[in-house]
């Protein structure tokens, strides 16, 4: 499968009593459908997927095709630090109809490198369902080497990495390595890093998997495909518009700026999940300092 354009890593919006508000969710959905993105990835790292039980995930991935029905490419998150339980997550999501699956490196355990390919190839042998392997050091402790993303393009079905090293060198090298291997048509790079999506498109991504695309999917979805069509002058002022933005949204560990921000936009999201807790009143400000000057507000 071919991954290119904006997919958004969609927040889950919860009621007061703290229950899946599938309500809004399906709002949401429409919403960003309706500002042009390519995809929208449910049940994942941003939708707070660490508290969400085995019937909630599945509940949230199954609202997502629902009401999706085909307009949009549909991702589920199905990792976990267990290779049996991403194997059946991600199963599940194949059982649903889900056009593909984000499945984060496991978490904590700090699997070695050929541990990572073995754990992928295991879910690879038993779903046919396209998975984007997501590496995001900073969270889970393991970084995948671009040696082992180069094996892991070889095996059948996955088809794309969600890169969030935060190192464009590491991008550079990685699709460099990949065209060595006449890797680089069927295997796709992804930002998984907002501020860096222009730089790792113009070294050989083809999208982000966006969490500031809850915010502001127009401008992202704009930046993406001005990329895209090589419009590269067009794509750098987009970027400076929404770096501000991008830059609060992560001022707190993510999903928490971007609820944050969405509650003061009038968009659903609802309250956050234990150990998750509200925002510093300091930083408050500074989100809403840059939603107004972005004109978000």
């Amino acid at each position: 499968m071919n991954f290119e354009g904006t997919y958004v890593a969609m927040i889950t919006p919860f009621t007061d009593d703290g229950k899946i508000d599938e309500e809004r969710f399906r709002s949401n959905i429409n919403y960003l459908i309706d500002k042009g993105v390519t995809g929208l990835v449910g049940a994942g790292t941003s939708g707070e997927s660490a508290t969400l039980t085995h019937d909630e995930h599945r509940k949230v991935v199954e609202i997502l095709i629902d009401e999706v029905d085909g307009r949009v490419e549909t991702v589920a998150g199905s990792g976990s630090n267990s290779t049996h339980e991403a194997i059946e997550l991600t199963k599940s999501a194949e059982e649903l109809g889900a056009d593909a699956a984000l499945v984060i490196t496991p978490y904590y355990n700090k699997p070695q490198q050929h541990a990572l390919i073995k754990h992928y190839q295991a879910i690879s042998d038993v779903t046919d369902i396209p998975i984007i392997a997501y590496n995001v050091p900073s969270r889970t402790g393991v970084d995948i080497s671009v040696e082992t993303i180069v094996e892991l393009a070889k095996i059948d079905g996955i088809d794309a990495v969600k890169e969030a090293s935060g190192s464009i060198d590491k991008v550079s090298k990685l699709y460099k390595a990949l065209t060595k291997e006449g890797l680089e048509e069927d295997f796709n790079i992804l930002s998984g890093e907002d501020g860096l999506t222009l730089p790792i498109m113009a070294l050989g991504g083809t999208g982000v998997i966006s969490a500031s695309a809850n915010v502001d999917p127009k401008r992202m979805v704009l930046m993406v495909d001005s990329i895209l069509n090589d419009d590269y002058t067009r794509a750098q002022e987009l970027h400076y518009e929404m770096i501000n933005v991008i830059d609060a949204l992560f001022i707190e560990s993510n999903p928490v700026p971007a609820k944050t921000a969405m509650n003061i936009m009038g968009l659903p999201a609802g309250p956050l999940r234990a150990p998750l807790a509200d925002m510093k009143d300091e930083n408050v400000e500074i989100l809403k300092k840059a939603l107004k000057e972005a004109d978000l507000i």
